[in-house]
């Protein structure tokens, strides 16, 4: 049952789950454990920041936040139930809203630690990006990950996404800043290679880290759909093929001269 007074809504979290309850405009009179209030501009009444003091606290709200992620890119967000963490977890009800209010608050954090996850696997070649060979890499890197897994997972912020977008604005614009992030860090690869003459002055870095993300997203799921990698490999040579369109010849030459050696050892 919801009731509205005042143009706000209360969601509250009970043993028996979850209800709605009637708030005072004034004093809130509420059962159970707050979840969010919300009125018109889509506040929140509670802060839901909940740092630990200590290092054992710390390390006990990161262990629920790597389980849950972990969860999550298992089964998706809508499967996923804070009895489900506590089982994973070894928590009780009281230790978890200790650390979390509710489920959407414990998500959020969830979508942070996937970026730092998501971002930390790329960072690597792109940091640090010189030479097409070293793209390579990265591709053949991302290809055999998805086979190990049989392809039966997607991009863990793919998958939050899908399931959070339309339901949470919160959500929403961390996604928004996540992949923005991972954009820029690809496009400050491009930009390096610009600037050791690898890619041509006429480049642009952003146009071309938008293409290739795009073409990984595209080309994950159309993996994890197919159970097979094919899909994903023709998205990503396509993208790199591009991005070699820029290539300048002095690049050009040591690609070449890089596969001739490879032949060369082989035979």
């Amino acid at each position: 049952m919801t009731l509205v007074v005042d143009r706000q809504v209360v969601v509250v979290e009970g043993a028996s789950g979850q209800w709605k309850s009637e708030v005072d405009s004034r004093t809130l009179r509420m059962v159970g454990r707050v979840q969010s209030v919300r009125d018109d501009s889509s506040m929140s009444l509670i802060d839901s920041r909940r740092t630990p003091a200590t290092r054992k606290g710390k390390e006990t709200r990161q262990r629920i936040i790597d389980a849950t992620t972990d969860l999550i890119f298992e089964r998706g967000v809508a499967e996923v139930s804070l009895d489900d963490v506590r089982a994973a977890t070894g928590t009780s009800k009281s230790q978890l809203y200790h650390y979390f209010v509710d489920k959407s608050q414990l998500v959020h954090a969830v979508i942070q630690c996937q970026r730092e996850r998501v971002l930390g696997n790329h960072r690597p070649t792109f940091e640090s990006l010189d030479s097409f060979n070293e793209l390579k890499r990265w591709r053949d890197m991302i290809v055999s990950r998805q086979a190990a897994r049989s392809c039966r997972s997607g991009c863990p912020l793919a998958t939050l996404a899908s399931g959070l977008i339309d339901v949470d604005d919160d959500a929403r614009t961390q996604l928004v800043d996540a992949f923005s992030s991972w954009r820029r860090l690809i496009a400050d690869g491009f930009a390096h290679m610009v600037e050791n003459g690898s890619l041509r002055s006429d480049a642009d870095p952003e146009a071309l880290a938008t293409s290739v993300l795009a073409s990984l997203q595209g080309g994950l799921l159309l993996a994890e759909v197919d159970r097979d990698t094919k899909c994903l490999e023709v998205a990503l040579d396509g993208a790199l093929a591009h991005v070699r369109t820029f290539a300048t010849t002095k690049a050009k030459s040591r690609t070449s001269k890089s596969a001739n050696g490879r032949g060369t050892g082989r035979s």
